[in-house]
């Protein structure tokens, strides 16, 4: 006998819909968890142990009931959940039994996260079988109590059967501080010749382990209850069962469609669900006589494996290992799949925002406004676009700007210079900035200019091949102020007297001409390598009169 020190543990989730009766195989905790379930649990020699109430009648021991304590301690099997002792306090007798943190089996077929697959019910199947198999061998001679909520399951995954032994003393505490609903349906996996007139039960039997057997079985295969408790009530069912209906009341299990209820699994052919579904006809037989033996029972399990080592813990690291090599591979497709899309963004970003601007965001940097000492703008338009606006669609100008722009997109793009913006006709370009390229500025706009009337020329309008393409570009080279306006579609602007002028510059020029400001000819003497003649003083808005330039080509 022992004293153990008490822990009741508070339910925040009950894993069961339908109340059942409650035993040592009620799902419990780990003391370290914080998801409960009702259930008492206790330390005993420093380790947790599963506290099973008794009523207090119960403490009065026969010799009997010492010789079935003393075989129950000496049980040792791995599919036999250890009995530790128990404790004849009056205040609070109790039985205390090993702490399986799995919870039972019946909690894990009520858990729908939990997959069970073929081999995890054979797994299931032969390690009930091997737990009765054992009791029945063993001086106790029967279980008295097979349910699934006495089929506990441990780190390991292991079946263990609980709650075996003193049936004398588990009869009295049968109906302890349970409702009727609870008692009848705790009666469902009960043999109905163990049911007398009055709804009690006798003594327990190896053919009834049998019986007991074959419902738990039918939960496994089917993972559901037995019976329709929301069909017909609990006590309706156990007066149906014990009345030994013809045919007889048992769980249905969908005979015309049992190849289909049980798992379609690569493992399970026709031969074998024929064959379980025969071992479970046999096994809730009304007669006791003609239900098979544990040791027959034993061998059709042993048929389910087809050779094969039936261990939950090295199937779940084998697919582990298979999901593990899975996973790898979906890792690697997905990151594959996640750098082009980020490169896909990065090359949408780069194309509204200067690449080095758009890292500096990207890093959560601020872009703060900064001045260049020279830089060269380019401003063009196109000659004649209003009234060709005026005989166009606005669907068909949207494509004409589209495919006019993505020439000069490809063009540029050979060359060190940074597309501002385009607004309608308007197509704006800078070299110089936001990466300083010390005097090439004005050289690199100069040939992208050229490139550029060549590509206009070469330009046919698809809904008006008859018009000629014309642009007017202007030229100017000088200080700028840039930076970034804007945080919902930011956009990098430029600012200054440079930008206005270049804006003159296109303005005041002329149709397939490049006009250039003093500053820019200037700029384009200093690399000797294009042709300019004057074209004459012009007035410019607040800045006087300036003498300007056009240029010709280049001199390579």
């Amino acid at each position: 006998m022992s004293k153990a020190r008490f822990t009741n543990s508070i339910s925040q989730l009950s894993l069961r819909s339908v109340a059942g009766s409650k035993s040592a195989g009620d799902r419990i905790s780990d003391v370290t968890d914080n998801l409960q379930l009702f259930s008492k649990i206790g330390f005993y020699k420093g380790i947790v142990v599963a506290i099973k109430c008794l009523n207090p009648q119960c403490i009065s021991l026969t010799q009997t009931d010492l010789h079935e304590l003393k075989a129950m301690r000496d049980l040792r099997n791995e599919n036999v959940n250890t009995f530790i002792g128990m404790c004849i306090e009056e205040c609070r007798p109790c039985l205390l039994t090993a702490y399986c943190n799995k919870g039972s089996l019946e909690d894990i077929i009520e858990n729908e996260d939990i997959k069970l697959d073929w081999l995890f019910k054979v797994s299931l199947i032969n390690d009930l079988t091997n737990a009765l198999y054992y009791i029945h061998s063993s001086p106790l001679r029967y279980h008295g109590n097979i349910k699934s909520s006495n089929c506990l399951v441990d780190n390991r995954w292991v079946l263990k059967v609980t709650d075996y032994g003193l049936t004398r003393m588990r009869n009295l505490n049968r109906r302890r501080n349970l409702t009727e609903y609870k008692y009848y349906t705790g009666m469902f996996w009960t043999a109905p010749e163990l049911i007398d007139n009055s709804m009690q039960i006798n003594m327990g039997t190896q053919k009834a382990d049998i019986y007991s057997f074959s419902v738990v079985l039918f939960e496994i295969l089917y993972r559901r209850s037995p019976y329709d408790t929301v069909a017909t009530s609990p006590e309706e069912i156990i007066k149906r069962v014990q009345a030994r209906e013809v045919p007889p009341y048992r769980p249905k299990n969908f005979n015309d469609e049992a190849e289909d209820n049980i798992e379609n699994d690569w493992m399970v052919g026709y031969n074998t669900r024929k064959r379980m579904i025969q071992l479970l006809n046999e096994c809730w037989s009304d007669k006791p006589e003609c239900r098979p033996p544990m040791s027959d029972i034993r061998y059709v399990t042993r048929e389910l494996r087809q050779g094969r080592k039936v261990n939950i813990v090295d199937n779940m690291v084998l697919m582990l290992e298979k999901y593990a090599v899975n996973l790898e591979t979906i890792v690697e497709q997905r990151t594959a799949a996640l750098i082009e899309e980020k490169q896909k963004t990065d090359t949408l970003l780069y194309r509204m925002l200067p690449t080095t601007v758009a890292e500096d965001l990207k890093c959560g940097k601020i872009v703060r406004p900064e001045v260049f000492e020279n830089v060269t703008i380019y401003f063009s338009d196109i000659v004649g676009f209003t009234a060709l606006s005026s005989e166009s669609t606005p669907i068909e100008i949207v494509d004409f700007l589209n495919d006019l722009y993505s020439a000069f997109d490809a063009r540029i793009s050979q060359r060190d210079v940074y597309k501002v913006e385009t607004i309608g006709d308007a197509y704006m370009v800078v070299s110089g900035l936001p990466v300083r390229n010390e005097h090439r500025h004005a050289e690199e706009i100069a040939l992208m200019s050229l490139d550029l009337l060549k590509c206009a020329k070469e330009f046919k309008i698809e809904h008006r091949p008859e018009t000629i393409l014309q642009l007017r570009i202007g030229i100017n080279t000088g200080p700028c102020a840039a930076g970034v306006v804007g945080r919902t579609m930011p956009r990098y602007c430029l600012f200054g007297d440079t930008v206005n002028i270049a804006s003159r510059m296109e303005s005041t020029g002329e149709a397939m001409k490049i006009h250039l400001s003093q500053s820019a000819k200037t700029a384009l003497d200093l690399c000797n390598k294009f042709q300019t003649e004057v074209r004459g003083s012009i007035e410019i808005k607040g800045k006087g009169s300036e003498m300007t330039y056009w240029l010709i080509g280049s001199k390579c």
